[in-house]
């Protein structure tokens, strides 16, 4: 929401300075940006860092958007979001009303603190949205920056905010052996390559730090920092030095058949398939479709089931070039950049995404199954033997199951816990700091009852409230919002926790209102320590032992990731 201009005035009289329009000054080619105020904050909004990717360009790695020497850029709006179906994102995991798209939507918002200048070199956190790789932008109202960035002040570290859009779906990460061939596979992830080398190249002319950079993202943009980490296999120097991964690093899948299968369905859908799937003539057929006829039909033979990735059918490949190998012999090989991160998950991430009439232990498996075919019945076996039925209690007001709680946990552990793991005990061993985390409050409780879906406890997103200061925005289309003071205090102690690890390389600083005592997760040895954000047991737990709280002992993930984790398993997972 843009502040009135008394308010505005006001702020400004406060600080000591003048009002005056936002601007940033690029030596080079000297071209001027024009901001605006916003919620408190300045915001350059739309700016351009990839060209329009339609046409000829479709499917191609972006290319650069270069002003006009002696241009003046107005950023004061944000622009289209990329393709993708209109209309709300959905609660509670979004709460934007996408409503323009476009092709030419490489674009990325700025958001620094109120009188910045160039040569104050603040941290920069760059934000990459997540959606399934399949919708949402960078200005989805949730993830909006300017409650992390006036926490950030209030600690006495600032910090900026970029958010960046990246293609979508078929648009970003469509595939082929044609596609692969002339360097156009992983499109989308290409296109926050280039903005995250645009933030190294420009982000020091807007006040910003270029070798302070922290990216983060959550869900599928948890995956995008992940794969961002392992892009060329380190081959190319990273245009950042810290990542965050909420609610996923890597997925199953991104070595099977999904996106192939989903590629499939869009040309014989579009009558593309010429001679082949493969050949460059059903590319050039693809390049030739308007943007609704490829979205309508990228919409019309979307599959969500749990034999289709739960949904997750635009993968990233590996094509040779951004990801050379399979993600899990690039952790293996230490092929990835060397970065201080901090993962984490969700409590019940996965509850939402978990078939509610689940109701017998042949159920689970059907499920758990479905959702990893290539998994062999002897390790699927092994894999229900380790979350018996007896630790799960059913949940008769939400009409929900002993065994719907035991796949929703067997899931969540598969995808947003275990990998991750993985991937941050690989960080680890190269000789970076990791903190992990478990996200253990939420205020969605009161919005999914409302919307008949009781009993999932802390969802997907759960964190968004608290890390971008944000409770406020959750009080929107006569949903019920009625946070706590607990909640208020998480939301200070959590976003500075995030803009504290941005600004000094760890999140947890004494005397200061951020998590207390949360340490690196391998300071001990034989020991991994996780930090429960928020709820009744709040610090940091070795995940079992003398040092490890109970509820995070119950979770056996000792036990439970040493398996999925394992070298014959991990095959199975296909990543």
């Amino acid at each position: 929401m843009t502040v009135h201009l008394a308010a505005v005035l006001l702020y400004c009289l406060l600080l000591g300075t003048a009002l005056a329009t936002p601007r940033a000054f690029v030596r080079e080619g000297k071209v001027t940006y024009t901001g605006v105020y916003q919620s408190s904050v300045e915001a350059f909004l739309g700016i351009a860092y990839g060209q329009d990717s339609g046409g000829e360009n479709r499917f191609k790695p972006p290319k650069p958007y270069v002003p006009a020497r002696g241009a003046t850029i107005t950023a004061h709006a944000a622009g289209p979001a990329c393709p993708q179906a209109t209309g709300a994102t959905g609660l509670p995991l979004y709460l934007s009303n996408i409503t323009h798209i476009s092709e030419d939507c490489l674009h990325l918002n700025i958001t620094r603190p109120n009188g910045t200048k160039a040569t104050d070199r603040l941290p920069v956190m760059v934000y990459i949205h997540g959606g399934g790789f399949s919708s949402s932008s960078k200005d989805e109202l949730t993830t909006q920056p300017s409650g992390l960035i006036l926490q950030s002040i209030a600690n006495g570290h600032p910090v900026m905010v970029v958010g960046i859009n990246y293609r979508l779906a078929a648009f970003g990460f469509a595939v082929s052996d044609a596609l692969i061939n002339e360097g156009s596979a992983n499109a989308g992830l290409k296109d926050q390559r280039l903005a995250l080398e645009w933030v190294r190249d420009n982000i020091g002319y807007f006040g910003g730090d270029p070798i302070k950079v922290t990216i983060f993202g959550q869900s599928s943009g948890g995956l995008a920092v992940g794969m961002q980490i392992m892009a060329y296999g380190a081959s190319k120097a990273a245009p950042f030095q810290q990542a965050i991964c909420e609610s996923q690093a890597l997925e199953p899948g991104i070595t099977g058949n999904f996106t192939k299968l989903a590629m499939q369905r869009l040309v014989d859908a579009v009558g593309c398939n010429i001679t082949s799937l493969q050949s460059n003539d059903t590319v050039a057929c693809l390049r030739k479709l308007s943007m609704e006829q490829l979205l309508t039909a990228q919409t019309n033979t979307y599959q969500g089931g749990a034999a289709d990735n739960l949904g997750d059918i635009w993968l990233p490949a590996v094509d040779g070039d951004f990801l050379p190998d399979a993600p899990t012999t690039l952790i293996t090989q230490g092929r990835f950049a060397n970065v201080t991160a901090m993962i984490g998950w969700c409590e019940d991430d996965t509850t939402p995404f978990t078939d509610a009439t689940i109701e017998t232990a042949n159920d689970t498996a059907a499920f758990v199954s479905a959702y990893a075919p290539g998994l062999t019945e002897p390790n699927l076996k092994t894999l229900l033997s380790l979350y018996p039925i007896q630790e799960f209690t059913a949940d008769p007001k939400g009409n929900l199951s002993a065994q719907f709680y035991r796949s929703a946990r067997i899931l969540r552990d598969i995808l947003m816990v275990c990998q991750p793991i993985h991937y941050g005990q690989a960080i680890a061993k190269a000789g970076n700091d990791l903190f992990y985390y478990e996200q253990n409050q939420t205020i969605a409780t009161e919005v999914l009852d409302s919307l008949g879906s009781p009993g999932l406890g802390v969802v997907h997103t759960s964190e968004f409230a608290y890390v971008f200061g944000n409770l406020s925005h959750y009080d929107a289309d006569g949903f019920p919002y009625h946070p706590n003071a607990s909640d208020f205090a998480l939301s200070d102690r959590e976003s500075r926790s995030w803009s504290t690890f941005a600004s000094l390389g760890f999140p947890s600083l004494v005397g200061h209102d951020t998590l207390k005592g949360w340490t690196p997760s391998f300071a001990r040895p034989n020991e991994t320590d996780i930090f429960v954000i928020g709820g009744p047991h709040e610090g940091l737990s070795a995940e079992d032992g003398p040092r490890s709280e109970r509820a995070v002992e119950a979770q056996k993930l000792r036990e439970r990731c040493g398996f999925i984790n394992s070298p014959d398993v991990i095959k199975q997972w296909n990543y």
